[in-house]
């Protein structure tokens, strides 16, 4: 049974159509900067958003009706698929990304998990054949079950860090059998609600262990895919350890990961984060981190990750500014980590929602493309530090406290300040979007 059986495949049609299923800026086909939008943007759909989340919120239980529900079986798994790969096929995106309890349902016992996961992805890969629809990524809700309350692999029970592990090798195994590009690991219940009962130091040195047997495992079983994590603040735990970007590569960075690890970054965890999406891509591509994005946003009205589709063309066009000038997307893509409202019922509200944030997607980066290729900012930014191409200004980063001052003194140096010029840099932006 279908519940997209009466909508016709999303096309593109123009800014001038009317049509609220039909792309009005997302021409996959379009070129920009040599490369076609289909190519830049790399889009994924998630399949726990779109399938798995039932409606629910902290005050109410579930609002979706759908064919697949209750998700305690196979049978209904396998109608789970078949709606996924329909509505990939609809809105012709080339990806998709899966948490392992999305796909299956859940069994308690490791041994049955891994069966029924084994079982579900000999299931989909036909389809995967048969549609040409990728996997940007694969991974492990370490969070949801009561097991994980006090973390994953940051636990202090040994035989939760255990489960964990093994839990996490099967999703690799998984992700490998499907051709994954991406492997991607989130703490979201790595972290402490209090130092009374945390051992702080314990605890980071056994997620520190448990990442580097992934990539250990990762060699071994021949996955050529990049391994992720993803920064997340404060949502659910009180103090998370991936906070942020720069919380993240300083961790791998003290482990000797960041050679083997990159960064899944999210706009709604960049929020929560006290950080604009820009940043957290700013500071990745700087010390050469990023691997994919999570597209979504947050109400700027609520205190927590409500991962609503993308609406805001400057926000994204300034995110993809960043990606972009880095060089673009490698082994990672745009993977919508958004659902629908608890209101939104119907399967044509699913379909617009994607449509409508890729249209955005579109719109952002093509925006961003011209700002790269106008050229503006960079001069304006390359002006800015012009002072330091100076030979006087060089040496200065190899001298000393001593010297320096001595030649502030022989010198007279008095400096003006100059200005910063940001909103007509904040104009510049806004002539594009």
């Amino acid at each position: 049974m279908s519940i997209f059986n009466a909508i016709s495949p999303a096309t593109y049609q123009g800014p001038d159509s009317t049509d609220p299923l039909a792309f009005h800026h997302y021409n996959p086909d379009e070129m920009v900067m040599g490369k076609s939008l289909k190519d830049h943007l790399r889009f994924a759909v998630a399949y726990w958003h779109s399938f798995a989340w039932e409606g629910g919120d902290p005050f109410g239980g579930r609002t979706f009706d759908r064919p697949w529900y209750p998700q305690d079986s196979m049978e209904n798994a396998k109608l789970k698929a078949d709606n996924a790969f329909e509505m990939f096929r609809i809105l012709g995106v080339p990806y998709f990304c899966w948490h392992d309890v999305d796909l299956r349902p859940e069994q308690g016992s490791f041994a049955d998990n891994a069966s029924t996961l084994d079982e579900i992805t000999d299931y989909i890969a036909p389809k995967m054949e048969e549609t040409g629809i990728g996997l940007l990524w694969g991974t492990a809700n370490m969070f949801t079950d009561r097991r994980y309350m006090s973390g994953a692999a940051t636990n202090p029970d040994p035989d939760v860090f255990a489960f964990a592990a093994a839990t996490v090798k099967s999703c690799m195994d998984a992700t490998l059998k499907l051709g994954g590009q991406n492997y991607v690991l989130w703490g979201g219940r790595e972290g402490y609600e209090t130092l009374l009962n945390t051992d702080l130091g314990q605890e980071q040195d056994h997620l520190a262990r448990f990442l580097s047997m992934v990539v250990d495992y990762k060699h071994k079983i021949g996955f050529k895919g990049q391994i992720l994590v993803e920064p997340k603040p404060q949502e659910p735990s009180k103090h998370q350890y991936d906070f942020d970007v720069a919380t993240c590569i300083g961790f791998l960075r003290k482990y000797g990961l960041e050679n083997e690890v990159k960064l899944n970054i999210e706009q709604g965890h960049a929020i929560l984060a006290g950080h604009s999406f820009e940043h957290e891509l700013a500071l990745a591509t700087s010390e050469g981190m990023l691997g994919s994005i999570d597209m979504n946003r947050n109400d700027y009205q609520s205190g927590w990750d409500t991962d609503q589709f993308p609406n805001n063309v400057p926000e994204v066009a300034l995110a993809y500014y960043y990606i972009l000038k880095a060089g673009g997307f490698t082994s990672g893509g745009t993977n919508f980590d958004a659902k629908l409202r608890r209101q939104s019922l119907d399967a044509e509200d699913l379909i617009a929602a994607h449509v409508g944030a890729m249209d955005v997607c579109a719109r952002g980066l093509k925006a961003a493309a011209a700002m790269l290729e106008g050229g503006e900012l960079d001069a304006a930014l390359s002006d800015r530090y012009a002072g330091w191409e100076s030979d006087t200004a060089q040496a200065m980063l190899t001298s000393d406290l001593d010297s320096i001052a001595q030649r502030v003194i022989d010198e007279d140096i008095r400096p003006e300040p100059k200005s910063g010029r940001q909103e007509r840099l904040e104009n510049i932006v806004n002539r594009y979007v």
